[in-house]
């Protein structure tokens, strides 16, 4: 077998052809991606701390094999994980711990755990990375007192934060400090956080990015936090529309409506939409991305998704979005109107059936072909493939697959430069 190396724009054309051919695409060995999945607590009984399971993606029809020494410890109750951009290093967030764990990722998928950080608050609940690869952000529940002693808790409710980690080159984390704070203050629920890829300012030539949060505060207080980045410290400002005050000692957030519960958020690869679902209402609701990084709703927002909507997920080339419906069963697939972000069902695949409370989903950077969904009750990840035309989905063969516990979230990494390496047998 013949390894010819082509450039990204040549990649897609021939990767199109084959797909419209129906010809095999060969590579340097067979394996297209890794994924990685957080399961909250290990199969085996007597055990306190969750695992991280890790996968080798099949290049030709996507399916799942267990790497070895899957599946690995974690911390106490794993809630997500997200992969740095060069597919190198791993970071896993642990609920109960109030740490994150950074594992390398060899160049056979495999973990390697490397330090366990904690955050500036207490029980965590989202992470996101920005595209350079240069902060880790995570959201937590709780904030902390000046000497880190505990400030709220479940019977004493307050705000929560944003912890911002700087990252070395070796995937080493360290706290940004906020001036006099070690976090960035937000509302009392956040839950789900996105940061966007970078882009220039046409009336400033100046570049950018905006990371979203997630405040599932109970009606009328429901909202979405906007905040600019600084792509040099990681500080995070609010962006207009979003004020953070203190009243009576406590963080007070307000921001963009998002309905009654919401649940989950993702920005599209264009930095031009923000799309955010409601769990309570079994909706999706629609963004712009308006001057200083505003949120303007998309003219037919909301729109109908599945039964408990928890996870929104946008495929690479941001053509299709995927929702995953706890409560149904199901993920629901949309086509993006690339002019608008107007989202409307993809043909045949708006409610596309999968295993037992489905959690958290993630597409392969790699091909951008592949997208899987960590299903919690049934302890799977279920695999399919989605027509790069349509959007729709297609169970993968042997799907769904064990994960060894109950899985919270899923990450997908390239295997190397796998996608650049390919020929056309």
């Amino acid at each position: 077998m013949k390894l010819n190396k082509i450039g990204r724009g040549t990649l897609a054309s021939i990767v199109s052809l084959a797909v419209g051919l129906g010809l095999t695409a060969c590579s340097r060995d067979y394996t297209l991606a890794y994924v990685y999945v957080t399961n909250a607590k290990p199969a085996s009984a007597g055990e306190t701390n969750g695992t991280v399971a890790a996968f080798a993606v099949d290049y030709q029809i996507g399916s799942l094999v267990p790497l070895s020494d899957s599946p690995l410890p974690a911390g106490k109750n794993p809630v997500t994980l997200v992969a740095s951009p060069n597919g190198q290093n791993l970071y896993v967030v642990n609920h109960d711990d109030s740490t994150v764990m950074h594992f390398a990722i060899g160049t056979d998928g495999k973990l390697y755990l490397k330090e366990t950080t904690n955050i500036t608050g207490s029980l965590p609940t989202a992470v996101a990375i920005d595209a350079a690869g240069k902060f880790l952000y995570v959201t937590f529940t709780y904030q902390l007192g000046p000497n880190g002693q505990q400030l709220y808790s479940p019977a004493s409710p307050g705000p929560g934060g944003v912890t911002v980690f700087s990252i070395d080159s070796s995937g080493k984390l360290s706290v940004v400090s906020n001036g006099t704070l070690n976090y960035i203050p937000v509302g009392n629920n956040p839950v789900a956080i996105a940061v966007s890829r970078p882009i220039t300012l046409a009336s400033t030539t100046t570049t950018t990015a905006y990371a979203y949060v997630v405040d599932q505060e109970p009606q009328p207080n429901a909202t979405v936090l906007g905040f600019t980045q600084n792509t040099s410290t990681g500080a995070l400002t609010p962006t207009p529309g979003t004020v953070i005050t203190t009243v009576a000692g406590k963080t007070v957030a307000t921001g963009y409506n998002a309905g009654i519960a919401p649940s989950a958020v993702a920005i599209d690869p264009t930095t031009r939409f923000v799309y955010v679902t409601d769990q309570a209402a079994n909706q999706l609701y629609g963004y712009g991305i308006g001057t200083g990084g505003t949120l303007v709703p998309l003219l037919s927002s909301p729109y109908t998704t599945g039964l408990y909507p928890v996870s929104v997920t946008i495929d690479p080339r941001g053509k299709f979005m995927y929702v995953t419906n706890f409560s149904s069963n199901t993920v629901s697939a949309y086509a993006i109107d690339t002019a608008t972000g107007s989202p409307s069902g993809s043909v045949g695949s708006t409610s596309t059936t999968v295993a037992t409370n489905p959690n958290c989903s993630a597409v392969d950077p790699a091909l951008g072909i592949y997208l899987y969904v960590s299903n919690n009750k049934d302890g799977t990840v279920s695999g399919m493939k989605l027509d790069p035309h349509n959007g729709t989905l297609k169970q993968v063969q042997n799907s769904p697959f064990p994960t060894g516990g109950l899985p919270t979230c899923v990450a997908v990494v390239a295997n190397g430069s796998h996608p650049n390496q390919l020929v056309i047998q």
